[in-house]
């Protein structure tokens, strides 16, 4: 039997956008699919069900595959693809592979020679970056800064003197109950020439994209209101 081919089919990372955001493409590669390797199997099947490809929930064949996931099981779940069956890979939000477990998977794949098909969709990270007006040639998602304040603190200062003699764009984020401190922190200790973008809610009804210095953000105010949000800083 032929090898099987591995479809990473992107998520909404906003809910109720999936007729405005999800093209042609992955509905398409979503009916190809014998089964799918999953972050959460809720969020992935209410997804699907949004959808509305005439599929039977019930029916589809899932697997989780998270943050758990080590690399010895990916030699395991890549073998219905060796096999010749078609896998989908689904994140809980946005793109599978980008700041995601499915990375790992996919890296099991080349390894066996299974064609890998990345498919377009919503990814907040890019979509932020396109959005904020700044460096984009050069660019860095850090994922989420430290917990503890003093520890985040640093980390921002140390994210603004790299990007200043980089002059790169420094990328990250946080959960949303903790975007308020992260806030509050680049605020108090960046420098008020530094530029700061937060794309709140990208793709959604309350999609807010705020891009200016720090000093100027300072003189504003933001209601986060536990808001997914992106945070870029730029310090040319």
């Amino acid at each position: 039997m032929g090898s099987g081919q591995v479809f990473m089919i992107p998520n909404v990372i906003s809910a109720d956008t999936q007729q405005a955001v999800i093209p042609e493409q992955v509905r398409e590669a979503i009916l190809k699919c014998d089964l799918f390797y999953v972050e959460d199997l809720r969020t992935a099947r209410r997804y699907l069900s949004s959808l509305r490809l005439g599929l039977v929930i019930e029916e589809l064949q899932f697997e989780i595959l998270n943050k758990k996931t080590s690399y010895e099981d990916c030699f395991e779940l890549i073998q219905p693809a060796i096999s010749g069956k078609n896998i989908g890979i689904i994140s809980e939000s946005g793109c599978p592979g980008v700041a995601d477990p499915g990375a790992r998977l996919v890296h099991m794949a080349h390894q066996f020679g299974v064609k890998v098909n990345p498919l377009v969709g919503p990814s907040s990270i890019l979509l932020a970056l396109m959005a904020s007006g700044f460096n984009g040639q050069s660019f860095t998602f850090h994922g989420y800064l430290p917990i503890d304040r003093k520890e985040r603190q640093q980390a921002i200062r140390d994210l603004e003197k790299e990007s200043n003699l980089k002059n790169i764009t420094q990328i990250f984020m946080d959960t949303p109950y903790r975007n308020e401190a992260l806030l509050t922190d680049i605020l108090k200790v960046a420098r008020k020439e530094t530029f700061l973008c937060v794309a709140k809610d990208i793709s959604g009804a309350s999609e807010h994209i705020i891009s200016k210095s720090v000093g100027k953000w300072k003189a504003s105010d933001i209601d986060m209101k536990k808001t997914p949000a992106i945070f870029l800083l730029y310090s040319s």
